[in-house]
């Protein structure tokens, strides 16, 4: 995959002097890519509109079929018309498209990972990254941990008749691919009768996202999966949820605090918070269904900042949070190396009684892009405690104060007013000079903390706003 990406980022640089930027480029890239892997899959596509309708023609004719091949899959009804919604040429230069339908063309990508659009995507974020300030982390999850999670939670449409899958922050679809592509393995290649598997590709899996491109590779890559079910594009938290409910979430919010900086106006949230994270869990504790499960990516200022003790309060009243995994140091490298993250798992219908609290970070070397790369193995101990139940009730063991696995009663949660940032190991390799984090995730770590408290800030100005003078009934304002 490194080898594509440079290879289809080179010619970025290329494209560029004809006035294509890198945004552009990419979307230009997607159209291509879903095209080439339609032809490889055998996924219907309009005759005389597809691949091979596009790599015979050279010139100017090959620039007016591109166009009019854009306009014709804009047209479609369905998901198809969708994913090309407003798509529009780009490239207009005929050497230039021609070369780079050559380039996509030489690789056989279905012979790839099962994600590999989304990969090749994230990767040429990742490279315009470097050249500006704009991250890839908003639509980035470790397909590592992606599958982790999914093996742990199970996402089964079998098991009834109107199970539903959810991602409300999807962006490529990582997580609804794999738990497609879960049930796939689990079925041995989907061997399953017509009937359900119809219904499972077309009524199962849902997400949502708010920048349309990350949604738009999302619907690419359930297509090429044969699934057809709705992606929407629209803010999550800030509009309304409508009336769909959900038996499996995955999904991890975007990080970070860059939005709105207002609370939404919704009804079915308890807790007024300008905190988008605080925002998901509200949000996906509303969209679940009575005994549904969901897991939640978070970063630790969430466990732990002002409104979190309210919210996570609300949540343990509601739903059983029965156990948080510590990811490592590291995780989201490249994108985000200084932002330490947690998974959150729960279901809804039952009080949480212990929340049992997995430490896969103290004491762990962290993660980096080459030399110590995250993969399965991080995970094998968590999955072998978290055990073979997907709603967290196999028989476990506390492995003590020098162990990674803890249980923690719900009195000693209220003793920490419903904060989750729990630790227990000394963390040695903190204090060996050698091994502590580069300069700049230190400063990222540091920002990310910071965005905490102005979170936090936020709240008791929005206070004083709303009250005037500053005072409450009693005299006092929000603590920090």
């Amino acid at each position: 995959m490194p080898d594509i990406v440079n290879k289809l980022w080179g010619f970025c640089h290329t494209l560029r002097h004809d006035g294509v930027d890198h945004g552009d480029y990419i979307e230009q890239l997607t159209y291509l890519l879903f095209l080439k892997m339609a032809d490889e899959r055998e996924v219907k596509v309009p005759k005389g509109h597809d691949w091979n309708s596009l790599k015979i023609l050279a010139g100017t004719e090959l620039t007016d079929h591109y166009s009019e091949a854009l306009r014709k899959l804009r047209e479609e009804k369905g998901i198809l018309g969708k994913i090309f919604t407003q798509a529009m040429p780009r490239i207009n230069n005929p050497v230039n498209l021609k070369r780079l339908i050559n380039l996509i063309d030489e690789e056989d990508w279905t012979a790839m990972d099962v994600d590999v659009k989304g990969a090749a995507f994230e990767g040429l974020l990742e490279k315009s990254a470097s050249e500006g300030k704009k991250g890839a982390g908003q639509y980035f999850t470790p397909r590592e941990l992606i599958r982790s999670i999914v093996r742990l939670m199970k996402p089964d449409p079998r098991l009834k008749p109107d199970f539903t899958i959810s991602d409300p922050a999807c962006g490529t679809g990582g997580f609804l691919v794999a738990a497609y592509e879960w049930l796939i393995n689990e079925t041995r290649g989907g061997a399953l009768e017509r009937d359900i598997i119809k219904r499972i590709k077309e009524k199962t899996y849902f997400g949502q996202d708010l920048v349309p491109r990350p949604a738009r590779l999302a619907m690419m890559n359930l297509y090429l999966h044969g699934v057809t079910s709705e992606i929407k594009i629209g803010d999550t938290i800030y509009e309304p949820p409508g009336n769909s409910k959900f038996d499996c979430i995955l999904t991890n919010p975007p990080f970070g605090t860059k939005g709105t900086n207002q609370a939404p106006v919704r009804d079915d949230f308890t807790i007024s918070t300008s905190n988008k994270q605080l925002n998901f869990v509200q949000h996906v504790l509303s969209i679940l269904k009575s005994g549904g499960r969901a897991a939640i990516v978070l970063p630790d200022n969430v466990l732990f900042e002002d409104k979190a003790g309210e919210v996570f309060k609300i949540l343990m009243q509601d739903c059983n949070l029965h156990t948080i995994l510590r990811l490592p140091r590291g995780t989201f490298t490249p994108y985000s190396q200084g932002v330490k993250a947690n998974v959150i798992f729960f279901q809804k219908g039952l009080p949480t009684e212990n929340v049992w609290i997995f430490d896969a970070r103290s004491n762990v070397p962290g993660i980096t892009k080459k030399e110590r790369p995250l993969t399965a193995q991080h995970f094998e101990e968590f999955e072998k405690c978290f055990g073979k139940d997907s709603n967290g009730q196999s028989k476990r063991t506390d492995l003590g104060p020098e162990g990674r696995f803890r249980k923690f009663h719900i009195n000693e949660i209220k003793q920490r007013d419903f904060k989750l940032d729990v630790t227990w190991l000394k963390d040695e390799s903190l204090e060996d000079s050698e091994d502590l984090p580069a300069p700049q995730d230190l400063a990222a770590e540091a920002i990310t903390e910071l965005e905490a408290v102005v979170d936090d800030l936020r709240d008791i100005l929005d206070f004083l706003e709303t009250n005037g003078n500053g005072s409450s009934a009693n005299g006092s304002v929000p603590a920090l």
